[in-house]
């Protein structure tokens, strides 16, 4: 489902709003642990899939950086409206964060900020996630996530099928990575809670690694798996 030709200001609101929901649910159903891991990765997903219903018509329901700048990659969007896109998904992820941290107050610590684990129980053993491989999950997950929403969504070959397709691959991605990274593949969603916090040192691999697997996506669908 190509944005080239569709109205600008609707759709900017859209990812405005869009990623506000994202970050204020999401990241508030993990500063709150509510529903442990499944209940962060159902918080995510289905505010991708009540979005990608209600606004995709507007903008595509985007509401991640890294998916937009696949979309462009793509061909499936303008530079100045990519652009757009990109400012009002982070001061959405921003104003989510600072809407969450006026409604939590100190009830919760972190914000559901996203950041590599350090000591993680796993097999009998304890795991460390170094930068690098932060870096790499990330990718890898944002992959599989840009993946879903060019094939399934951008295409249309999905239908009204391709919203609960790439929220489900979100809450599959977020199942896998969470306890590794936080699984954000968003920079936005990792945006927000890092300026609420001031706590900007894990920040660079939730930019670097969502966008290096957006661009590989991008780069196989435009010249393998999308249509001709």
């Amino acid at each position: 489902m190509s944005e080239l030709g569709k109205s600008l200001t609707p759709a900017l609101v859209a990812e405005l709003v869009g990623t506000f929901a994202l970050v204020f649910v999401g990241a508030g159903t993990a500063a709150l642990g509510l529903g442990g891991l499944l209940g962060v990765a159902l918080a995510h997903g289905l505010v991708i899939v009540g979005f990608a219903y209600a606004y995709g018509h507007l903008s595509g329901s985007h509401l991640n950086p890294a998916v937009t700048v696949a979309v462009w990659l793509a061909g499936k969007i303008a530079v100045g409206r990519a652009a757009g896109y990109i400012a009002v998904q982070l001061i959405g992820g921003v104003l989510g964060a600072m809407a969450l941290r006026a409604a939590l107050g100190g009830s919760a610590t972190g914000l559901g900020q996203t950041l590599p684990a350090t000591a993680l129980e796993a097999g009998g053993t304890t795991l460390s996630v170094t930068a690098g491989t932060a870096v790499l999950i990330e990718a890898v997950l944002t992959f599989f996530l840009v993946n879903s929403m060019l094939n399934a969504w951008v295409s249309g070959k999905a239908g009204n099928l391709a919203g609960l397709a790439v929220g489900m691959t979100l809450v599959a991605c977020i199942l896998m990575g969470g306890p590794l990274t936080g699984a954000s593949l968003n920079p936005a969603r990792s945006l927000g809670p890092a300026v609420v916090l001031g706590d900007f040192s894990s920040l660079w691999i939730y930019v670097v690694g969502p966008l290096a697997g957006a661009a590989v996506a991008a780069a196989l669908y435009r010249s393998v798996l999308g249509e001709r």
